[in-house]
């Protein structure tokens, strides 16, 4: 898999974020909402393009039955951008999120 590395220019030099560092700082945001998993994918169900205007995510995800989706899909996308934004130099211009699964298993909270 190839690195796409991402400057971001200070006046002490530069920091370079490798673009898996920012995946996981996506999959530590979705992991703060309850009620949400990510897909056991190869690429844990995070796709990240860095744009002009900022980085646009798409975000696959398993949800609980008992949850509320839209309310789900609201939490994913605030929580990923006050993370990224706080904890990197970039702006989050969209966060797609797409509900691949649903858990209606008895463990969920029903």
């Amino acid at each position: 898999m190839a690195h796409i590395r991402h400057d971001s220019a200070s006046p002490n030099g530069k920091v370079v974020y490798n673009s898996e560092i920012v995946s996981g700082i996506v999959a530590l945001a979705i992991n703060e909402v309850d009620g949400v998993s990510l897909l056991n994918t190869k690429n844990r169900g995070v796709k990240l393009s860095f744009e002009k205007q900022g980085i646009v995510a798409d975000i696959s995800v398993k949800v609980e039955a008992s949850y509320n989706v839209p309310s789900l899909a609201f939490s994913i996308q605030q929580s990923i951008k006050h993370n990224v934004e706080s904890m990197t130099k970039y702006k989050v211009a969209k966060v797609d999120v797409h509900i691949q699964d649903v858990d209606f298993s008895e463990n969920s909270a029903l």
